[in-house]
Formats: C-alpha cells, structure tokens, sequence
C-alpha cells in the first residue's frame, strides 16, 4: 500500500485560520501536524503487516497541527495508488485519516488499505476513527454540517480547553489518490458556542489550492482563497460556514486556467473518494421475521436482509450461489443453498436449505451465523445493492465504494472471521470496493497467518500513554 505524508510542509498561501483550543494550547487552524515515522507501512499486496496508529505517543500532551504536505516522490507524477493494479489508478480512494484532534485521539494517522482493521482495546478510539470518515463522506457529499454532526460537542477532546470567547472544536483530515495524485483535506471544526467549519485546507504535490478562515465570527461565512495560476495569482470569495468548501468548488470555479484546472481536479477527486461510503452495523434481531418485499436496498442495520437475498436470487444467481457456499463455510450444519419462502402475501423469508433435512429459517440462526451473512451480502453486492447514493455522474471505472463496519468480529467465530477476510481481500483486491473495520484486541495474531493476505492491521492498542 502506498501512502504519502512526510515531506516538507507547503509554504504557499498557507495562513492561518481562526484557533481552536485544544489539550489547553490554541491550535492555528492552518498549522501543520507533527507526525510520529516510527510505525511501519504496510507493503502492497502479500501478507498482512500490523502498523501502530502514528503520532499518539510522541504527541499526546502536545497541540495538534495540520500535516506536512506530500507532493509525489518526483514531485510531478502521481504516486501509484494502492491495490487493484493499473485499473485501481483510475479510481479515487482514501488512504490515509488523519485525527489531528478529535475524540481520544491526538496526531493519529491511520494508513488505509483496500482492507483494513483497526484493532485495539476498548476505548482505543476503534469506533471514533469510522466516526471520523463517515463525517468527512458526508461533508464530501454536500451535506450541512448539523446534518452530519448532531453529535458534534461529543467530539471534542475531553481535555480540550475553551479559548477567550469559549470556542471548543476538533480537526480531522484525509488523503485521497487517485487521477491527480495524493489529494490532501484537512477540516478544522468550532463545536461550542456555535457549529461551524472555521478553517479548511486542499492541497496537493505541494500545492494549497483552496484555504478557508474565520475572519468574522458574527458572520456565517468563511473567507475562502482558491488558487488561480491566471492573471489573477489567487481568487477570493466567501463560503458558508457550515458546509464544505471543497465539495463547493466545483460550483465556483469557472476551470479557464491551469490552476483553476488543477483546483478542480483535486477537489472532484476528493469529494468523489469520500462519498461513497456505506456504513454497515448489522442487527440480528432485527433480521429474523419475514419482511415485505420492496426495492431491494440493503439498508445499514441489515434488517431487510431476506428482502435483499429475494432480490440476489432473480437478478444475480451467480452471487447469490457464492452467498450460499459463505453460508455453507460459516454456518452450522449442512447447506446446499440459500432458499426464499413467502409465509403471506407481499411478504418473503430466508431459509438454509439442507439437502434431505428441513430447511433452517433465518430467524432460527445464531447471532453470530446472521451477521456473518450480512457481511458476507455487503462484500458481495455493490452500490446498486445498498442503500447508498450512487455516483450516477461518475463513470463505473472510476467509482470504488468503501464499507465500514464497526465491530466487524462482533459475535463470529475464527472460522467465520477467516472466511470474511479472504472473501474481502479477494473482492477488494479488484479496486472497486475497499473495507475499514474494527475489531478487538484479543483477534488473531498481526504477525502470524491468522489473517488473509493483503489485510492492513492497525493495532490502536500500542504505545498508549
């Protein structure tokens, strides 16, 4: 896997934004975080490698600032985008978050891998780290900020300070490759008194291509400065506070010159890489009854999912066949198929059909056996299948759909969670969907061949202090 980060700082336009406080220091909301080298990268490919989140350690008590910037290794050419082969190139994915401030977490980088696990004790920051990219997708897709933040005080370092005028915030930030290169996003988010975006930054080989400031706090805006490369060096405007500024550039820029050309392209990449996201938490109890037939979307806690296998087994067999021979790996007893029974009208119900025995309803199947079928449906599904907002204005070749899953060992078993590994690294391995889990600390052994191949384990457990 390829990630970026780690050369010198971009010195260019980068002026500082209203602070935040945070861990009782004023964070510039246009500085730059210092991050800890010493945790290894995962290579591409082969067996998977444990990488320490970086930065915790070294800098836990201190004040987080933004990242260096990452211009590729020659300064020009992109970096080769991580797994997936040349077709992976074409499509823009997150590789790497970065939890500058926010929740437990202090400097923490996370690279991310076409599969990921984050792995790490209770409290280690497993479930915030998913909290983080499902905000930044959200802001991504043009959502308001109250939209996606209803929680928003919540995230606030606990030992985060208020300033003079009792403003409490956080920053998180993301990389994206694809097309353009390494894509760098950094957000800065005012929390208390008032919910707003006070500072942002895109950047990219080097470059800052759009930076955003709080200059008047009675107003709702944000002073936003894009690059231009024209007659005019810099274009200045106003943006609304609580929305992303990047995800609203491709609205304001007119692309007439090479700058504003290349504002576009590393703003569509990084609005295009964070907003396919299904965010998938599976409730078994939810998914043991019959339920009406519909449209077929596979929707987060899973509870259609009977509804979704009605939909696999007349549009796609070849899929729904591959589910049943998962069921047959994970589940207890004998299966030879995946089977639908219509108990009343309009109405449909899952079954594991067992040869000479009685067919098995869903609702009689552990905990564990009925989230490993969700799971195992998400992975072999797509965004047609899931209920998510699909990219209609982006060609198929250059969409990668990423699915996290909280708690993805939740109530498995080894054979189950070894099952779901290898079919994610086989499906990821193709670009076209890529998973962030997380799991706990007691799973598997990073070093050992308890994992599948090309699975990225980032252990949130070590050098905590």
């Amino acid at each position: 896997m390829t990630t970026t980060g780690g050369s010198a700082p971009d010195r260019t336009s980068d002026r500082p934004h209203g602070p935040v406080r945070d861990g009782g220091r004023s964070v510039r909301d246009g500085s730059a975080p210092a991050r800890d080298r010493s945790g290894s990268v995962p290579a591409q490919g082969g067996a998977e490698r444990s990488v320490p989140a970086q930065g915790r350690a070294r800098t836990r008590g201190g004040a987080a600032t933004l990242p260096p910037q990452a211009p590729a290794p020659d300064g020009h050419a992109p970096a080769p985008a991580p797994g997936g082969g040349d077709r992976a190139r074409h499509r823009p994915v997150v590789t790497e978050l970065r939890l500058s401030a926010f929740a437990v977490h202090r400097a923490t980088v996370l690279p991310l891998g076409p599969v990921t696990l984050l792995r790490g004790p209770s409290g280690s920051g497993k479930s915030s780290a998913l909290r983080a990219y499902e905000v930044l997708a959200g802001l991504g897709a043009g959502a308001g900020l109250a939209e996606v933040l209803p929680d928003a005080a919540d995230l606030v370092p606990e030992r985060a300070r208020p300033d003079a005028q009792g403003r409490r915030g956080f920053r998180i930030g993301c990389t994206v490759e694809g097309p353009a290169g390494p894509v760098h996003l950094d957000v800065a988010v005012q929390a208390e008194p008032r919910l707003r975006i006070v500072g942002e930054r895109l950047s990219s080989r080097g470059r800052t291509l759009l930076t955003t400031a709080l200059r008047d706090p009675g107003r709702s805006t944000v002073q936003a400065e894009w690059h231009t490369a024209g007659s005019t060096p810099v274009t200045r405007a106003p943006l609304p506070d609580d929305l992303l500024g990047t995800a609203l550039l491709p609205l304001r820029v007119a692309g007439k010159t090479k700058g504003q050309l290349e504002v576009l392209a590393a703003a569509e990449q990084a609005v295009v890489g964070l907003r396919s996201v299904f965010a998938c938490d599976p409730r078994p109890a939810g998914m043991r009854a019959p339920v009406p037939v519909g449209e077929g979307r596979l929707r987060r806690d899973c509870r259609n999912l009977a509804e979704v296998l009605h939909r696999t087994a007349t549009e796609c067999p070849r899929r729904h066949a591959r589910l049943a021979a998962m069921a047959g790996a994970g589940c207890q007893g004998p299966v030879t198929a995946l089977g639908l029974r219509e108990p009343t009208e309009g109405t449909v119900q899952a079954v594991l059909e067992r040869g000479a025995r009685a067919a098995t309803p869903l609702g009689r199947l552990g905990e564990g056996e009925l989230r490993y079928l969700a799971l195992a449906l998400v992975l072999l599904t797509g965004p047609g299948v899931l209920a998510v907002d699909p990219l209609a204005e982006v060609p198929e070749a250059m969409r990668a759909l990423t699915v996290l899953a909280d708690g993805l060992d939740r109530g498995l078993d080894a054979r189950q969670l070894r099952e779901l590994l290898a079919l994610a690294a086989s499906i990821c391995a193709n670009g076209h969907l890529r998973l962030v889990g997380t799991v706990g600390e007691d799973r598997g052994d990073p070093t050992g061949a308890g994992w599948a191949p090309g699975v990225t384990v980032v252990d949130l457990g070590r050098d905590r202090t």
